[in-house]
């Protein structure tokens, strides 16, 4: 049976290619395809000033220089990795949703060719972000977050994250890079809550965060017993999850969140924290779809 392939969004933007080199050495972790693919109408999404710019006829001429360039930068830094690539005269966010139907996970840069300075994310991952069947990951940070230097994964805990795909994903990310999981979960104390209620009599902020770190233990359960050999830390935060996840992701190599997609809906609800660290984080973020 052929293995499911990382498949990279490129368009020839520098930010693009970090993301095939990032690509490019996930595959060699994982020992997987990986699958590079352009659209022909990235200029719909990044601005129709580029499209005027590039001063071609020929998209799909265009589309080959951009795709076998990142083929060979591709098989360079993984030269035992199989390396593909197409071009797709598409729309570039459905032709990528469409990839993701048989992805073990897409890849995409932060910014595209035709990114606004005002953007701090480019509109494609966005979209693809929200909206794919497979986990997304959206290549962020510097150098150091893309060498594995801090040896660290960073998993943001949410409400509905029992043994859940983000979570799993989390633990295998952790094992294949030899990595932490720096597993964390953010409570808060409402401010009107009365300690005269018999759960919070005494200290009702000792109960939020007891209460987050059972959910902490209950989430992470499975995936402990799962992969004994990766070293776990447990950490409850007071402050908003969006705050802390993006301050901590400054020493992590790879923050992984989950996005709830809802049966008979269309897309996932990123949620006020995914937005957050897709925008702000310093380092690559994995957005893993879950149902619930």
């Amino acid at each position: 049976m052929t293995e499911s392939p990382l498949v990279v969004g490129v368009d020839g933007s520098d930010c693009s290619l970090r993301a095939v080199d990032w690509a490019a050495d996930e595959a060699t972790r994982l020992g997987l395809p990986l699958r590079l693919v352009y659209a022909t109408r990235w200029e719909r999404y990044e601005g129709a000033a580029l499209a005027a710019s590039l001063g071609r006829s020929d998209t799909h001429v265009l589309g080959q220089n951009i795709v076998g360039t990142a083929e060979h930068r591709a098989q360079l830094r993984a030269p035992d990795v199989k390396v593909s690539g197409e071009v797709l005269p598409e729309d570039t966010v459905q032709a990528l949703l469409e990839e993701s139907r048989h992805a073990a996970a897409l890849i995409t840069g932060s910014r595209g060719r035709g990114g606004i300075a005002g953007l701090l994310l480019g509109s494609v991952s966005l979209a693809v972000a929200a909206r794919a069947l497979c986990p997304v990951l959206v290549v962020r940070g510097d150098e150091t977050a893309f060498t594995g230097a801090h040896g660290r994964v960073l998993l943001g805990v949410g409400q509905t994250d029992v043994d859940s795909a983000a979570v799993r994903f989390a633990f295998a990310e952790a094992a294949a890079r030899t990595a932490v999981l720096d597993a964390v979960r953010a409570w808060r104390c409402p401010a009107h809550e009365s300690a005269d209620h018999p759960l919070l009599a005494g200290d009702p902020a000792r109960f939020h965060e007891d209460k987050a770190a059972t959910l902490l233990e209950e989430a992470l359960a499975a995936g402990a017993s799962a992969y004994p050999d990766v070293d776990l830390r447990r950490t409850t935060i007071e402050g908003p999850a969006s705050k802390m996840l993006v301050n901590r992701s400054a020493a992590a190599d790879l923050l992984v969140i989950g996005a709830r997609r809802r049966t008979g809906r269309v897309g996932m609800q990123l949620g006020r924290v995914g937005h957050a660290v897709l925008h702000h984080a310093a380092c690559p973020v994995a957005v893993v779809p879950q149902d619930v």
